[in-house]
């Protein structure tokens, strides 16, 4: 694959979604939750982890800053304090070309630990 620009980034704060629009046309609607909780950080990817670290509460965080990290990624600060995740290009394409397989493995390790 090839390395991929975004060419606009959007934060709608009403419906808690980053919208992401990329050079080749594509566009994802990334909830706030769901950025959160699969953060590039090592809080939420530990060293080397397959999988992020299930994470409760965060089903109402917000998007308070967005900062540009060169000309390759953006820090997303949230509102829970959270602060420490450099979301490249590259990994914000991934998490909107697998959005939906993404959420649903996240749901099923939930469910397997019980937690709503």
């Amino acid at each position: 694959m090839s390395e991929r620009q975004a060419v606009e980034l959007r934060y709608e704060r009403e419906r808690k979604t980053l919208v992401v629009e990329f050079d080749n046309g594509e566009s994802f609607e990334l909830p706030a939750e769901y950025l959160r909780t699969h953060s590039p950080s090592a809080e939420v990817r530990g060293h080397g982890l397959s999988e992020p670290r299930l994470m409760r509460g965060k089903d109402n965080v917000d998007i308070t800053a967005i900062e540009p990290i060169g000309s390759y990624a953006v820090q997303i600060v949230f509102d829970d304090g959270h602060d420490s995740g450099i979301f490249a290009w590259s990994f914000l394409y991934d998490l909107g070309r697998n959005k939906d397989v993404n959420l649903a493995r996240y749901a099923e390790r939930l469910q397997q630990q019980g937690m709503p």
